[in-house]
């Protein structure tokens, strides 16, 4: 027996080295990063991000999987306390799926952060640490309401916009009720959007906007035809997102409302892809493209200018 496992040794040695070539091919050796993921709901909590009894959240268990596969450390928190010019220093990006205005207590009864907080994270990305928002993360510090899009009113309302909501990209505004609909796709190149295969349909929580940067870099777009509810009458608009916050890299997507969306492999090449970008293991041309590829993105219905009139 010891002779034939000699005799075959170069063999499985070979096989071994050409097995790992392939797997390292596979999956690049990326440097390990630090994330802090913020989940604070001073407004509407989300199922996916409550955490029960003191037990991590379904989209905390979620990242904790992404990190392993992506060597990234998650540190998933709620406490707005913890966010100093310090504590940040530790981390390379901020994911944000939060809601309200994160300076107060707010509904789930977390510290909130300190305005000072909320400074050394918007000074650590123009600096150029990382930001990612997912879904409600466009959902916090709202303040200026909307009456009329047209190109002048836009730049000063969008002027008035929150710093934070500048570092997103663009504002929550609302949404109507859950619906099967098509992305499309207006950067194909963008890491982690060769996943999405031709026609993909998904059910979700489709949000809409205001505020949008004018330096956006539009991955994903809304194809508002295919969703026959108000909020959604009006001209395709940006729903993944890319730009430049200083020099910091700013992504976003709107997607991850409900738990099967988080176990979906093409959200998380998605995700993932947009994290890679945000974290600089990756590059991508982010040339703003807002106006052509969505050029009535500002342009809200009518049902906006009343609530906002109101």
């Amino acid at each position: 027996m010891k002779l034939i496992l000699s005799l075959f040794s170069p063999l499985l040695a070979v096989a071994l080295l050409v097995s790992t070539t392939v797997m390292a091919a596979d999956t690049p050796a990326y440097p390990r990063k630090k994330i802090l993921f913020f989940s604070k709901s001073s407004g509407f909590e989300h199922g996916v991000v409550k955490q029960t009894n003191g037990q991590p959240s379904f989209a905390d268990k979620m990242l904790q999987e992404f990190g392993k596969k992506y060597n990234i450390e998650f540190v998933c928190t709620k406490d707005g306390s913890l966010i100093t010019k310090e504590y940040l220093a530790q981390f390379d990006a901020f994911c944000f799926f939060a809601t309200g205005d994160l300076t107060t207590e707010g509904d789930d009864h977390n510290p909130p952060m300190t305005p000072a907080g909320k400074q050394a994270i918007l000074d650590a990305v123009s600096a150029g640490k990382g930001c990612i928002g997912i879904h409600s993360g466009a959902d916090c510090f709202h303040g200026h309401a909307t009456t009329d899009m047209g190109p002048k009113r836009w730049a000063q309302d969008y002027a008035k916009a929150d710093p934070f909501i500048k570092m997103i990209g663009g504002e929550f505004i609302a949404h109507d009720k859950e619906a099967d609909a098509p992305l499309i796709i207006a950067d194909p190149k963008f890491p982690g959007i060769s996943a999405i295969p031709k026609d993909w349909i998904l059910h979700e929580e489709w949000y809409t906007y205001k505020h949008y940067a004018p330096d956006l870099h539009v991955i994903l777009a809304q194809d508002t035809a295919a969703i026959p509810q108000p909020s959604y009458a009006r001209p395709n608009y940006p729903e993944t997102w890319a730009h430049m916050y200083g020099r910091g890299r700013s992504f976003y997507t709107s997607l991850g409302h409900r738990n099967d969306v988080w176990k979906n492999p093409i959200f998380e090449s998605i995700l993932m892809g947009g994290i890679n970008w945000a974290l600089g293991r990756v590059n991508a041309d982010v040339t703003p493209n807002i106006q052509t590829v969505t050029p009535g993105a500002n342009e809200l219905p009518e049902i906006y200018r009343k609530r906002a009139r109101q």
